[in-house]
């Protein structure tokens, strides 16, 4: 097993995905702690975290921004 950085495996993509033919590699974004994980044999799937719960779908994004649009037009 290997931890990497996202800008590690960003400027190295094609030996961490060599080498994950082999071992797991842990890919870590420093920004906000999410990981993700390069396995060639089976799927490891890591827990939902509050971020993904707290998400909302791209439709209603889109309801939601159609919305804010169309305040600030009916304000000027």
């Amino acid at each position: 097993m290997t931890i990497i950085s996202s800008k590690e495996f960003a400027s190295n993509q094609e030996k961490y995905f060599d080498i994950a033919l082999n071992e797991q590699i842990y890919v870590q974004r420093e920004s906000d702690n999410v990981m993700f994980v390069l396995s060639r044999d089976k799927k490891e799937y890591l827990e939902p975290d509050d971020d993904l719960r707290r998400a909302i779908t791209f439709d209603v994004l889109l309801e939601r921004t159609y919305e804010d649009i169309h305040k600030m037009f009916a304000s000027k």
